[in-house]
């Protein structure tokens, strides 16, 4: 519950909002009950033929009549106390003197407002009985009108403040989400994401709002309902209200079920954004495999579980319901009961117990028990939207779990920033695996001059992209430091050092957006020119000309719509339009065509000037290029030189030279 705490507390900065929301439904509360209430006047119209005038004429004679008799009652008693020998005798009648003092002085105050509201009755009431019926029709109805103005903005006002908490709040999400490290998203799938920023803040939306407008609406009108029925008779609305305790047990414990139940589904859901995920990212493998079939049985075995939890949250969402209300109609049947007895037999105790002083008139019984239907009614309708509430309350669980975790990548506030790459990148005996329990590079010691193009070259799954992925801090290491230019990384500002590194991956990633737009990533603020000018360095431009909308043809989802070469040289030349320092290129050409791979060398061959280029490859023509090559083997440095050198020194570099040199 804390959790959903912690998300009503992003609704604060539109507190008087809320506030605002929560006076509407005051107004609504109190006309809530006045309008039921006005029964009583209505009924005794009907009934007894009588206008609003002599209806408090009535009031003031019996009033009047039963003072009379009250001060009567309390100077014979206290002529029996002053002769009562017994101090106990004394005590008792002392006791009831103050009781029938209390009731005289509710009398007095019940005259006084009779008294005080004939002159106006007299004067504006109309004096026939049909006619202050129609008035008073027509007051309930303008008062009706109005009730359904605020209730429209407390309804409204409600909704807007948790629309606007949770724009914040998936904003907030979002932020704290995408500045985590590559760790997080390697242990969070994306269908997880996807559910979290989804399913689970659409759930807590739903119970946010149900929260601020049922459940805050509902119960203010329960209680107004509740406070005109104790004006009426408070000791008989006690008798309703003594199933409530055991109605609130119930609920509770009904209310754990639901929200189990509720983060189960959750989870659920997760896990069938998990299969749509795999199955359209993989649909081409689908397809060729025709595993169209399997892929079907297996969506409908978790769409199943997921149906039959949501089943099992239905049944116990609408069990609830029935369960109130027959506990809400429960207590008014005792209160009706208790009150005919009191019409019909004209007492005014049950059980010893009193009950009421003034007969109760089958008029006020049947105000009362509307009063009591009117009570139980919000009641009812709070608790409906109770499985909402769960639901949500289930859902920040799984939100806030996720948006408290904390990046193991930080910097030192205040960090320096890194002034232009000029000298060197050293890694000093780093040790590194993306968990603590595996290590995969043992001890790595190597130094980069500014200026020159490494190849880094080794068997699959030996460590060589787990080594570039420490230059740009997308991890650190266990042990071991890597510096540039003398600074650790670690104690320099990361933004700094990452607007320094262009990278070029061998699974390109582009956006569904336009070609400009994919090239002007890394600089949002950058001209056509210099985007043009970009391309041309790629050797991009010419196939981008070719296009129906040039620069602003949109390329679909991952570049979908173009090429694996067009698709690396949009990368290739996002990356020269960001003007690095440091180039890495994570096998960048393993997946092209010969002509796509000889017009990125030749591009590479003039933009790698004046910056230092580390390069993940396999293929020979790349190194070409390079000025000097690392062997890594098991996660290990072999070896470190030129080609000529690595071919006289290192076993595995001469093997790998030699296997390569056959296939070409």
């Amino acid at each position: 519950m804390k959790d959903f705490v912690r998300a009503l507390g992003f609704t604060w900065p539109y507190r008087w909002r809320f506030v605002t929301s929560l006076a509407c439904g005051l107004v609504v509360a109190v006309f809530w009950g006045a309008n039921i209430s006005a029964i009583y006047p209505l009924l005794t119209i009907l009934l007894e033929n009588k206008t609003l005038v002599s209806w408090a004429d009535d009031k003031i004679v019996t009033a009047r009549s039963d003072i009379e008799r009250m001060n009567e009652e309390i100077a014979d008693r206290e002529k029996e106390a002053a002769a009562a020998p017994d101090s106990d005798d004394k005590s008792r009648i002392t006791s009831i003197i103050a009781r029938r003092q209390e009731q005289l002085s509710y009398r007095q105050a019940e005259l006084s407002l009779y008294e005080r509201a004939r002159p106006y009755l007299v004067r504006f009431s109309p004096s026939q009985p049909f006619t202050t019926l129609c008035v008073l029709m027509g007051l309930v109805i303008a008062s009706m009108v109005i009730k359904s103005i605020f209730d429209f903005f407390q309804e409204y006002l409600a909704g807007v403040v948790v629309q606007d908490a949770m724009f914040d709040l998936r904003n907030e999400f979002y932020r704290r989400t995408i500045s985590l490290d590559l760790q997080h998203f390697s242990e969070t799938q994306t269908h997880d994401l996807m559910a979290h920023f989804t399913s689970d803040l659409e759930a807590l939306t739903a119970g946010m709002r149900a929260l601020m407008s049922k459940v805050v609406l509902e119960p203010l009108k329960a209680i107004s309902c509740l406070a005109f029925a104790c004006w009426f008779n408070w000791r008989l609305t006690l008798v309703t209200l003594l199933l409530f305790p055991i109605g609130a047990v119930v609920m509770g414990t009904i209310g754990r079920v639901l929200k189990k139940l509720s983060r189960r589904n959750l989870e659920s859901t997760s896990r069938v954004y998990k299969i749509l995920q795999e199955t359209f990212q993989g649909i081409r493998v689908v397809k060729a495999f025709t595993m169209e079939g399997r892929e079907r049985a297996k969506f409908y075995r978790e769409t199943k579980i997921n149906n039959r939890q949501a089943i099992r949250l239905v049944r116990v969402d609408a069990f609830s319901g029935p369960l109130l209300e027959l506990m809400a109609l429960s207590g008014i049947c005792l209160a009706l009961m208790a009150g005919a007895y009191l019409v019909l037999t004209q007492r005014s105790h049950i059980m010893g117990v009193r009950l009421t002083y003034d007969p109760i008139t089958p008029g006020l019984l049947m105000t009362f028990y509307a009063l009591l239907a009117g009570m139980s009614d919000p009641i009812r309708k709070a608790f409906s939207v109770y499985g909402r509430v769960q639901r949500g309350v289930a859902a920040s669980e799984r939100v806030f779990k996720c948006m408290d975790r904390e990046p193991t990548i930080r910097m030192p506030k205040r960090a320096p920033v890194l002034a232009r790459h000029r000298h060197s990148i050293e890694f000093e005996n780093v040790y590194f695996g993306y968990d603590k329990h595996q290590t995969i590079l043992h001890g790595i010691s190597l130094k980069l001059n500014f200026g020159e193009t490494i190849a880094i070259v080794g068997h699959t799954g030996c460590g060589k992209t787990s080594l570039i992925n420490l230059v740009p801090r997308f991890y650190d290491p266990h042990s071991g430091t890597v510096r540039i230019d003398g600074q650790d990384l670690r104690e320099i500002n990361l933004r700094s050092l990452r607007s320094q590194i262009g990278l070029v991956t061998q699974q390109t990633v582009l956006f569904d957006d336009t070609i400009y737009k994919n090239i002007a990533y890394g600089c949002p603020g950058a001209t056509r020119d210099r985007v043009i000018e970009a391309a041309k360095a790629a050797y991009a431009h010419k196939f981008i000309e070719a296009l129906p909308h040039g620069y602003d043809t949109p390329i679909g989802e991952m570049g979908s719509t173009l090429s694996g070469g067009q698709r690396q040289r949009i990368a290739l030349a996002r990356a020269i339009l960001r003007d690095p320092a440091i180039l890495i290129l994570d096998e960048a050409t393993s997946s092209l065509d010969v002509e796509s791979e000889a017009l990125i060398h030749k591009a590479l061959e003039h933009f790698k000037r004046g910056r230092t280029t580390l390069m993940v490859t396999h293929r020979l023509s790349t190194l070409d290029i390079a000025d000097r090559v690392a062997v890594v083997t098991n996660g290990q440095l072999e070896a470190f030189g030129t080609i000529d050198e690595l071919l006289d020194s290192s076993i595995t570099f001469r093997r790998l030279y030699d296997v390569h040199a056959k296939g070409a």
